[in-house]
């Protein structure tokens, strides 16, 4: 007879799903950054990595809170969209378009990052860990925080130099 899953077990596959994106992107990070055209596009990613590196360890907070060793699970969806960011490298990489892409990605990643945390965070609230719905909030805003700054650089200049051309 199969063991009857519980929240409790669909926030730990969760934690693993989001576990897997973090580091996954902390791998594509530094290749975005390289494949940008503007200073300020590769700080934003370059900032971003380091924060990445803060919600790997908060992640591993969570997990040590469930009395669980931190364990990733292939998430299918960032690998998705890390290839779709990829392609887009491939693409368009020495076009004026190359940062509207990379933008693009990224917030594809964020966007993806901001269901996640949010619906984590909702669930460690229901199971009573508090400690746990503090870490996913700080990680959530960032993300959230990230998403915006991103949207800045293709309002002040990405968008626009991939139009002119």
């Amino acid at each position: 007879m199969t063991k009857e899953k519980t929240l409790e077990d669909l926030f730990h596959d969760t934690l693993k799903d989001i576990y897997y994106a973090e580091k996954k992107i902390l791998k594509t990070l530094p290749k975005m950054a390289r494949a940008a055209a503007s200073p300020e596009l590769k700080a934003a990613f370059e900032k971003h990595k380091d924060e990445t590196e803060g919600h790997v360890e908060r992640l591993q907070q969570v997990f040590e809170l469930m009395g669980k060793r931190p364990q990733a699970k292939t998430c299918d969806a960032i690998e998705g969209i890390v290839a779709e960011g990829e392609e887009i490298i491939e693409s368009f990489k020495g076009t004026p378009a190359i940062d509207a892409g990379l933008i693009s990605s990224a917030q594809a990643v964020e966007h993806y990052e901001i269901t996640r945390y949010g619906t984590l965070k909702r669930w460690a609230q229901v199971l009573g860990l508090k400690d746990a719905v503090a870490l996913l909030d700080t990680t959530l805003k960032e993300e959230s925080m990230t998403d915006k700054a991103l949207t800045s650089l293709a309002d002040a200049s990405a968008n626009a130099m991939a139009k002119a051309a």
